[in-house]
């Protein structure tokens, strides 16, 4: 499992400032009518500081922020109903966000395609989606590259439909009108190859059964 970042500051350099203000500009004009500048401001600065107390490499951090400040507002927008949402919202979450919550975000994304808006969180984050997880989906045509963990926030859990939990415990709010699922399953950090192959095996037959609900 990735061990914490040593990073002691969430101020942004003077670079990643003039990054974080530009790409508030673009997102202030794709949201514009349903939010101020300011709040979309707040949030990609808020996203930077929240992913820069784990974050282990800083070099595209700027950028890592806008686009988990750009999924938060999407679903802050739609949790208030100034977003439509047509297809069905499902987060997934479990703790570290490196294992578990990421593979069956990564399946059910495979499998439904734009048929389903899929989200990961963890409600203690890590730094790394873990290297096997990435290797053992890849094996499957699956490319998890690019994702990060990202912090269990309110608006990623006011917007879902359904919420899977994978040993969190009580760290996620419960919210009337969603369905709250929770899958005991093992956490890949420190398997072996074999093992996580086995974990994802498990995830995929339960993500194919939900993603069967959701079709009904």
């Amino acid at each position: 499992m990735s061990e914490p970042s040593t990073h002691l500051s969430t101020d942004p350099s003077t670079l990643d400032t003039h990054v974080l203000q530009r790409n508030a500009e673009h997102l202030a004009e794709k949201y514009a009518g349903i939010f101020s500048a300011e709040t979309v401001e707040r949030y990609v600065f808020e996203s930077y500081a929240t992913l820069s107390r784990t974050a282990r490499v800083r070099t595209y951090l700027a950028s890592t922020a806008t686009h988990f400040a750009d999924n938060r507002l999407r679903a802050l927008g739609q949790g208030q109903g100034r977003i439509d949402s047509p297809v069905p919202q499902v987060l997934f979450v479990c703790v570290h966000n490196i294992g578990r919550s990421q593979i069956a975000a990564a399946l059910l994304a495979h499998h439904a395609g734009e048929k389903v808006e899929v989200r990961s969180a963890g409600s203690l984050p890590g730094s790394d989606v873990h290297p096997l997880v990435v290797q053992v989906l890849a094996e499957r045509g699956i490319d998890v590259s690019g994702a990060y963990p990202k912090p269990l926030t309110d608006d990623v859990v006011r917007a879902a439909d359904y919420v899977i939990t994978m040993g969190c415990g009580d760290a996620c709010p419960v919210y009337p009108g969603k369905r709250y699922l929770d899958w005991e399953i093992s956490d890949p950090a420190e398997q072996t190859a074999e093992r996580v192959r086995e974990i994802v095996e498990d995830i995929d037959a339960r993500v194919r059964d939900l993603w069967a609900q959701l079709q009904d």
